[in-house]
């Protein structure tokens, strides 16, 4: 043997297990050392042991480094191994990696995003080599062999604690409920999920290597039907831990459960359990600290509890089994005293912690106490008390706890079964192992024993079925099989298990009564000493050592008898028995041994079938079952069983290091397990084989470059092969030809690699010296080219420097003469210049001086004009207001003039005949005022007359004064007068000079009061400026955020929008799946039952087959707010609250009706108060009043006609819910509309003639009266009448009723009516004048009931006010504490509000004067169908009368020239022209016909029952269309052909219902003769919606059928196929790539099948005149779908992460799109959502090392997540040795650029997303009088109008 130089090699190291290192000298045999050369360029010799000849393993390929699966490597060893695990899992963040079968998964100790939703479904359906490694790859092949094979399956969890098993078997569980059910978790997983806090809780632990160890084994099998659907689960459980219930190690806690009740301690309900702190009780405190960081225990003890009610375990049940958790925390802490003598010990009765023990047992404390210290002894002959010694009594006290414990255990897990449990029959099962993994401490004891015990027997299992597995490959590849040596570990089974094993003398000893473990062990000694699994330690005669396949492990026997007698007393157990409580009697009735192993924990589980290979074994004999060994031996076996009769799948979960840091690789770690879990001895058993495969034409595409060129001429490339392998390998044992793989040994592949490699750098260094040389010669050219070309130059450049110079001489000459020409000139210049500066200043000074004299002038003019006008403003005015004075004087003065004219005019008598004409009664009575005044002008005149004669006596004798008093001297009467006058003068003065200074006072005042008025206009008006200048602001401010915000405001709408269009159309594909589903229930009883026949619909079925979903047709306006609520109660309130316009119209109405309430209350109690008031007052009138019988009479009759009323609307109202019954069960008939139509017409005339009646017998009843007033009073009565001469008069019948009443009330007071006027004049005027009396009452009442009602509603118009100003006070005093900013603000959120509210208001009114007009429209439009049908029967009239002069001929040809495009039919053909039409039309038969022709056709049938005006005939034939749509879409589910048919038809029938609906928005392209084609009686809105659902469901479908057809060839023809041939490389691959779930037949696809498949889709589309808007929606869709899942396979797929992957992407991409630009549907967006696929192929093209291509990658892969361009990059893989990987170093530099990026957490697309559909309105150009109906159709019996 020898190795070249820079040969790659692994060397041991004691820190890192294996170091790579590199040969510097070649080696040769013989040589006793090598020379290495380390990573860190250090040089080491190493040295050979030349006898055995050992050289060090070899390193694979970089390029084979990092492989999905490590039997793909081409050396198999440890250190290939372990380097491939650590760069999968630390540069590229791999945690799981195939080895063979086994899937080996690192614990992360980081949440990963890889266990999604869209992971799930990524991954099934797919082969397991053709994914990443994955739980749900694993998951997946066993579901499908499950499935294919028919046959139970098992899933093999196992590692060390902390490992990650409980979390890979829980996504395991995920997986099959996912796939198994629905994409929902199941109530199955559920359940199951709801029992891992119970069991974490009751079977969980901290450990020093895991916070949350399971200390026990669990069996979860999850059953399934026939349809592979999951029905159950069951679940067992294997070797509890019972000894950590009594002691913990340093830094260890006991189960999570008794942390947990000690931390809830404080609730009320816990109150009785007399818990403390964990510190506090013995059992709970051995291990030091209680608590977990991190960890909430009353938070999960909550957990716990919901999961237990979750799983139906009842209230009172959970506090019994937190009482036997307390009661073993009690029993641990109880103080036992030992005595003098050593020998026995006692209980103190007033322990607290007994007493607590015993009470909540409810056991006898005294027993307890007793039997704690003492046991029973029986022999044959009588039965001994003896005590115990302090260590017995613990030991007994501390087995008691273990075994209450595991009894609760045991309950526990037979009450999830049982709610796991099904009735349904179980056709298969998958079965989850999540078992402990090898383990080897310090000290190991008996659970560590029993632990490997299992695992040597499951490594038995997993190494049989790996050779299996070999055998059968070999098999059936027809290569020779020779014998593999493997590791069989039957020995070391054999020495724990066999007869006389270790378990048996484990078992005799403990039959021993004085047996020890001292002696067991030396029994071991002298049995088992020859053994070679078996060794005794030197130093130690109570230890022993066991070779297991993994490792050597010691043992101390110490505890082992101990443990396995697991010894509880017969006398306790009684005790418990006995308890009254029936669950911790029930516990410990189970067992029929009175003296229990306690075998729950052990080995227990709950009753389950179990398909076995064998029987399981039988016990020996009774006392076996004592034993915990042999117990656990017995459920090993049957666990062994059930595997042998599965097939399995196993996943070996790897703890990467102790310190449980994220992605932190210890190899040391690593190592030790791979070793214990059979990893490394799946690699051996592969590498004695042949483990590198390959198929025969991945060989030849990968190797071609080792093939000559005159072997490339054969066409066979079997042969091909065989020749090169020949060729390349002489040793024909290194490989082997199979029938579909060629084999090779290990280190083959490695050989023909490099090979290869060296083929490829021969051929580079020939391409390099080819190249080279051209080079040089095109560089001696081109340097000879230049020298010529230089010299040229100089020589050139010094001739045209010696010309340069004579001709540089000759400028100089005339150089200095024009200069001194221009410092002439430049001087003049100067001093012109500056001449010319002087003149312009001062010209300048005198312009400005005139100019501010003109401009002073002009001001002072300025002045004058404005006072001038000032002054001539303020004359105007002073004479305007004089005028006004003067005017408003004069008409004042004309005013009361008119005044007076009109109160003269009022008190004349022509104005009172004018106010009483007609009103002849009041003479009589305005004569006798006038009689009556005239008698008393007769008695006044006569007291005038005496008063005048007594004034004229007076006034003499007033004279006689007088003339006494002027006969009397006058001086001073005159002198007092003349006082009196100066006096009055004199305060007349005063009086004016006060009125003076009032007047300057008030002068003053007013002008202050002016002053003032106009400083607060003028600081109003200073406001009014500030407020205009800040809503300038604002209005600023708002248009700038605005501008800024229109852009981002615009695209939001739009997102939601599309959000809210895609919500709904979910809604409307869930509510079409709900359909479904009912439907197949619906079919599924109909067969369950055989019930032949029509079977009606239930009531509450929710799909359009009812009748309660379609709006019924009716003339009736909805709208105001009754109609509203009437809505919402109809549509449900969660839709109903989604529009906010009705949620405030409703308030609304609510206010408003809660206002209406309390008014009519308030009404209601005035009208008691008054009718308690009348009956009190005419009480006592009506006894002897003359109308109470005929009250009487009257209110009966009133009741009975409200009777009858009532009767009559009840009828009514049952036949309109006969009606809506029969529109639910046979979708209504026109028989019950007549019908309706008829009863309402009968009520009416019914009550027509009710009220007829009534008045006939209101006349007989006063007739009747007078007959017999007339007997009793003949004589006056006659006379009466014949002396009455008005009586002859018309007078109204209720006037003559009152009147007659009136006449019957005054003859009971009068005696005659002749005694009291002989001519009659005198009655009637009385009469009359009552009746006036009675009318003005009557108006005086009804104005004053008019007045209170207007002053109550002032009142409440007041009260609003007020409260609405205090509401606006208390608003205004809040906002004058705010900021200013802060008042403009809620200044204009009020502002906005009342707006709102107005606008509502006004919205209202619109709604219901749109509502009035579309009532008028509706009456107009019946009323110009009555007139149309009038005129239409006239003439019909006329041409039946002119008939006999039409011949036949005439009549076709009026026909056909008058055809409206309408199609009639009768109501017994609907079913027969749905049929027809719908249900079994072929799309083939109207291949060459109007495309969309059935959507016609169904128009023109739904215009004639418009025409005809028949609701019922629209309603069912919509109806029986959808539901026949539905059925055929239902039948051709998986057709695209009919589906686009009917979509297209579906849309061409809604745009018909839109074009012709007489909507202005819709028929502004329509013709005239359109127009005449639109409906007229019927708004069909509403079923325009249901036809937009139905075709978002169609289309559904339509996109679903397209993208099953198409999702199987995408990853075949977009990553998989060579579009480019000879670019991609074939990489070795491993075991599973040759998986057994993979289908032997080749599905590959290319580009082009998916191009054809695109293509039928475009055609059939396209003839079924489907709108273009709707297929560019499709193929956005399917485009979508294509990169979704291309993109995702690309992301689970290292193997296809490559350049040269990457060009055939770009490739087939481009094809894509110009097969979208060749069929012109480029605009349709398909290339945008192809946007993240095209970036990841150029990601995988662009170089990726430098800073620069890191800030290149960012700034392209703008559409791909950071997760997905770091997955990328992870993934990338080189094909070649040229290609380099992407270090950790530039992968850690792109996510460091791609921080600031808020990507969401998803790594994978959702491949199920949907577009929201559109269907833009597009009208159609055909009339519907020129569509022809084929014949095929077979609608012979539609008649054409």
């Amino acid at each position: 043997v020898s190795l070249g130089e820079c040969t790659r090699v692994w060397i041991p190291d004691p820190d890192e297990v294996w170091r790579s290192a590199e040969l510097t000298k070649d080696y040769k045999e013989g040589d006793k050392s090598l020379q290495l050369r380390l990573e860190d360029e250090t040089i080491l010799e190493y040295p050979i042991d030349v006898q055995r000849n050992q050289l060090p393993f070899l390193r694979n390929p970089d390029i084979l480094v990092g492989e999905n699966d490590l039997t793909a490597l081409s050396y198999l060893h440890e250190p290939a191994v372990l380097h491939n695990l650590k760069v999968r899992f630390l540069e590229s963040n791999h945690i799981y990696t195939y080895c063979g079968i086994v899937l080996v998964a690192i614990n992360p100790y980081e949440q990963l995003p890889i266990y999604g939703q869209d992971v799930i479904y990524a991954y099934s359906g797919q082969n397991m080599g053709d994914m990443d490694p994955h739980i749900f790859a694993v998951a997946e092949e066993a579901y499908k062999q499950m499935a294919r094979d028919e046959k139970n399956q098992s899933i093999i969890v196992s590692g060390e604690s902390g490992a990650g098993k409980t979390v890979s078997a829980k996504y395991a569980m995920r997986y099959f409920a996912t796939v198994g059910g629905s994409a929902s978790e199941t109530n199955i997983e559920e359940k199951v999920l709801a029992s891992s806090p119970i069991m974490e809780a009751i079977g969980n632990a901290k450990t020093t290597r895991n916070d949350n160890s399971s200390r026990f084994g669990k069996y979860i099998q999850i059953g399934f039907d026939k349809r592979y659907h999951i029905i159950g689960a069951n679940m067992r459980t294997y070797l509890l831990e019972k000894s950590r219930v009594v002691f913990q190690a340093d830094d260890e806690r006991n189960y999570h459960i008794f942390y947990q009740l000690c931390a809830a301690a404080g609730l009320p309900e816990f109150k009785e359990l007399a818990l403390t702190s964990a510190e506090d009780f013995f059992y709970t405190s051995q291990g030091g600290d209680t608590s977990i960081e991190g960890v909430d225990d009353a938070e999960d003890f909550e957990k716990t509890r919901q999961a237990f009610t979750l799983l139906g375990v009842r209230e009172s049940h959970q506090i019994s089994i937190f009482k036997i958790i307390a009661s073993i925390l009690h029993l641990g802490s109880v103080e036992i005293q030992a005595e003098r003598d050593g020998d026995s010990c006692s209980i103190s009765p007033q322990d607290e912690h007994l007493s607590n023990f015993c009470r909540l047992l409810g056991v006898e404390h005294s027993q307890m106490e007793h039997w704690l210290c003492h046991r029973k002894l029986v022999t044959t002959s009588e039965t001994y008390v003896k005590t115990m010694s302090l260590q017995q009594v613990i030991n007994a006290r501390n087995a008691l706890a273990k075994h209450i414990y595991a009894q609760l255990f045991s309950w526990i897990v037979e009450h999830i079964n049982k709610a796991l449990h099904t009735s349904l029959k179980q056709h298969s099962f998958i079965g989850v192992l999540d078992i402990y993994g090898f383990e080897t401490f310090e000290v190991n004891s008996f659970e560590q024993f029993c632990i490997n015990y299992a695992n040597e027997k499951l490594q038995q299992q997993f190494n049989s079925h790996v050779f299996k597995l070999e055998q059968e490959e070999y098999m059936k590849e027809q290569i020779p099989w020779t014998l593999i040596d493997f590791y069989d570990n039957q020995p070391c089974i054999d020495l724990i298990e066999a007869k006389l094993g270790i378990l048996d003398l484990l078992d005799e000893e403990c039959k021993v009564p004085k047996g020890t473990d001292q002696n067991w062990a030396q029994k071991l000694y002298d049995r088992h000493s020859s053994s070679q699994h078996f060794q005794k330690p030197r130093m130690s005669n109570t230890a022993f050592i066991i070779v297991h396949f993994a490792d050597k492990v010691e043992y101390l026997s110490d505890g082992f008898l101990e443990k396995n007698r697991d010894t509880v007393y017969e006398e306790q157990i009684n005790i418990l028995k006995a308890s009254k409580f029936p669950l911790v009697a029930d516990l410990f009735h189970d067992d029929k041994d009175p003296v229990p192993a306690t075998t729950s924990g052990k080995g227990s589980s709950s009753k389950i079938s179990v398909r076995s290979a064998r029987p399981p074994m039988k016990a020996s004999n009774k006392e076996h079952k004592k034993t915990v060994g042999h117990q656990f031996r017995t459920s090993l076996h049957l666990l062994m069983e059930t595997l042998n009769a599965t097939t399995p799948h196993y996943v070996r979960c790897i703890k990467p290091n102790d310190e449980k840091l994220p992605f932190h690789f210890d190899p040391k770690r690593a190592v030790q397990q791979l070793r214990a879990c059979g990893v490394l001895e799946t690699i051996r058993i592969s590498a004695a084989g042949y483990p590198s495969r390959w198929a025969y034409h991945d060989f030849f595409n990968r190797y071609r470059v080792l093939v000559k060129k005159r072997e490339l001429a054969n066409t066979d490339k079997k042969a091909i092969c065989r020749s090169v392998l020949e060729n390349l390998i002489k040793d024909p044992d290194k490989f082997q030809f199979g029938r579909t793989k060629i084999f090779f040994r290990a280190g083959q592949v490695a050989y023909l690699e490099k090979l290869r490699a060296d083929k490829f750098r021969t051929a580079t260094i020939m391409i390099q010296k080819t190249v080279r040389g051209w080079l040089q010669k095109v560089k001696y050219r081109r340097l000879k080219g230049a020298t010529l070309t230089l010299q040229r130059y100089c020589r050139g450049h010094l001739a045209r420097r010696l010309a340069e110079h004579l001709r540089r001489t000759r400028a100089a000459v005339v150089l200095q003469k024009h200069y001194g020409m221009q410092r002439a000139r430049q001087a003049y210049q100067r001093v012109r210049r500056a001449a010319v500066v002087i003149q312009a200043f001062t010209r300048a000074m005198f312009v400005r001086r005139t100019y501010r004299q003109v401009l002073m002038e002009h001001k002072a003019t300025t002045i004058q004009k404005h006072v001038r006008g000032w002054m001539a403003r303020r004359h105007f005015q002073r004479l305007r207001d004089a005028a006004i004075v003067i005017q408003c004087a004069f008409r004042m003065l004309k005013a009361r003039r008119e005044l007076k004219a009109l109160r003269i005019e009022a008190r004349s008598a022509e104005h009172l005949k004018r106010l009483n004409v007609g009103m002849e009664n009041k003479v009589v009575q305005l004569q006798r005022k006038i009689d009556e005044q005239n008698k008393e002008f007769k008695t006044l005149s006569e007291q005038l007359s005496v008063t005048t004669s007594t004034y004229t006596m007076e006034v003499e004798r007033l004279k006689k004064e007088l003339a006494h008093y002027q006969q009397s001297p006058g001086e001073d009467p005159s002198l007092s007068l003349q006082e009196e006058v100066e006096s009055l003068r004199t305060e007349l003065q005063r009086a004016h000079s006060e009125r003076k200074i009032l007047e300057d006072a008030h002068s003053r005042e007013k002008d202050e009061l002016r002053k003032r008025v106009a400083d607060l206009e003028q600081e109003n008006a200073l406001l009014k400026d500030e407020k205009e200048q800040l809503n300038n602001q604002i209005l600023c401010q708002s248009k700038d955020e605005f501008a800024q915000n229109s852009v981002k405001e615009n695209l939001l709408m739009k997102k939601e929008l599309e959000e809210e269009r895609s919500r709904y159309q979910n809604l409307v594909k869930e509510y079409s799946q709900l359909e479904q589903r009912y439907d197949n229930l619906r079919d599924e009883m109909t067969i369950i039952k055989q019930t032949p026949g029509h079977r009606r619909n239930p009531s509450n079925q929710s799909s359009l087959e009812s009748d309660s979903n379609y709006p019924s047709i009716s003339t009736s306006d909805i709208g105001d707010t009754e109609d509203a609520l009437q809505q919402v109660e109809e549509i449900g309130l969660e839709k109903a609250a989604m529009d906010m316009t009705v949620f405030l119209k409703l308030q609304k109405r609510v206010r408003e009706l809660e206002q209406e309430r309390k008014k009519l209350q308030v009404q209601l109690e005035k009208r008691e108060q008054q009718d308690s008031k009348k009956v009190q007052g005419e009480g006592p009138r009506a006894g002897s009043n003359g109308s109470g019988p005929w009250a009487v009479f009257q209110r009966q009759e009133l009741e009975s006609e409200n009777k009858k009323l009532k009767n009559d609307l009840n009828e009514l109202r049952k036949a309109v819910a006969d009606q809506a019954m029969q529109n639910n069960s046979s979708h209504g008939s026109p028989d019950s509309y007549s019908l309706l139509l008829n009863q309402l017409k009968l009520a009416h005339e019914e009550l027509e003639v009710r009220k007829e009646e009534v008045l006939i017998l209101r006349t007989q009843i006063v007739s009747a009266d007078q007959r017999r007033l007339a007997g009793r009073n003949a004589e006056p009565n006659i006379n009466a009448r014949s002396s009455w001469p008005n009586s002859e008069k018309h007078v109204d019948q209720e006037d003559a009723i009152e009147a007659y009443h009136g006449v019957c009330q005054t003859n009971s007071k009068t005696e005659d009516w002749g005694y009291l006027n002989e001519d009659g004049e005198l009655g009637l005027a009385y009469q009359g004048l009552k009746q006036v009396a009675r009318l003005l009452e009557a108006q005086l009442q009804a104005q004053s009931l008019e007045h209170e009602e207007e002053v109550e509603r002032l009142k409440s118009q007041l009260e609003a006010l007020k409260e609405e100003m205090d509401k606006q006070q208390q608003t205004f005093c809040q906002t004058l504490l705010l900021s200013p900013e802060a008042q403009v603000e809620f200044g204009i959120q009020q502002e906005i509000s009342r707006l709102t509210n107005e606008n509502l208001d006004l919205k209202e009114l619109v709604e219901k004067l749109e509502k009035n007009e579309r009532k008028l429209k509706k009456q107009l439009k019946i009323y110009m169908k009555k007139a149309q049908d009038l005129e239409a029967a006239q003439a019909l009239a006329q041409s039946e009368r002119k008939r006999h002069e039409l011949n036949r001929q005439v009549t076709v040809q009026r026909k056909e020239k008058d055809f409206q495009g309408m199609l009639e039919y009768h109501k017994e053909d609907e079913a027969l022209l749905i049929r027809n039409l719908v249900t079994d039309l072929k799309p083939q038969m109207l291949s060459g016909a109007v495309p969309c022709l059935p959507a016609y056709i169904l128009y023109m049938c739904i215009r004639h029952a418009d025409y005809t005006n028949d609701d019922l005939k629209v309603h069912s034939l919509l109806t029986s269309t959808i539901n026949g749509i539905k059925k055929v879409l239902k039948k051709h589910n998986d057709d695209f052909e009919m589906t686009s048919f009917w979509l297209s038809n579906t849309c061409r029938l809604l745009h018909c219902l839109k074009q012709y609906s007489g909507d202005e928005g819709f028929m502004t392209q329509n013709t005239a003769k359109q127009n005449e084609h639109c409906l007229k009686n019927f708004d069909l809105t509403e079923y325009r919606q249901v036809l937009s659902d139905l075709s978002i469901q169609i289309y559904q479908q339509l996109i679903k059928i397209a993208e099953g057809m198409l999702q199987p060839m995408i990853v075949s023809a977009m990553l998989e196929n060579e579009s480019i041939q000879g670019l991609s490389g074939v990489k070795p691959t491993g075991y599973r790539k040759r998986s057994s779930s993979m289908a032997d037949g080749d599905n590959s696809y290319c580009l082009e099948a998916i191009i054809r498949q695109m293509n039928a889709f475009h055609t059939v589309m396209c003839d079924q005149g489907l709108d273009p808007e709707i297929i560019l929606q499709v193929f956005k869709q399917l485009f979508y779908m294509i990169n979704a899942v291309t993109l995702n396979n690309l992301l689970l797929r290292k193997d296809v992460c490559s350049w040269s992957t990457g060009m055939q992407l770009r490739y087939n991409i481009s094809q894509l799109e110009e097969w979208l630009r060749g069929r012109n549907l480029h605009q349709s967006g398909a290339v945008q959502t192809m946007e993240p696929l095209i970036q990841a192929a150029q990601l995988l093209q662009l170089k990726k090392k430098t800073q620069e291509d890191a800030e290149a990658i960012c700034s392209l892969c703008t559409s791909l997540s950071t997760q997905q361009i770091v997955k990328i990059l992870n993934l990338y893989t080189p094909l070649n040795e040229f290609e380099e990987r992407v270090t950790v170093a530039f992968i850690r530099t792109i996510q460091a650029q791609l921080q600031e990026r808020n990507d969401p957490q998803q790594l994978l697309l959702d491949a199920k997303h949907m577009f929201p559909v559109v269907f833009p309105f597009n009208p159609s150009s055909l009339t519907m009088d020129s569509i022809h109906i084929p014949a095929c159709l077979n609608l012979e019996f539609l008649n054409e109008v």
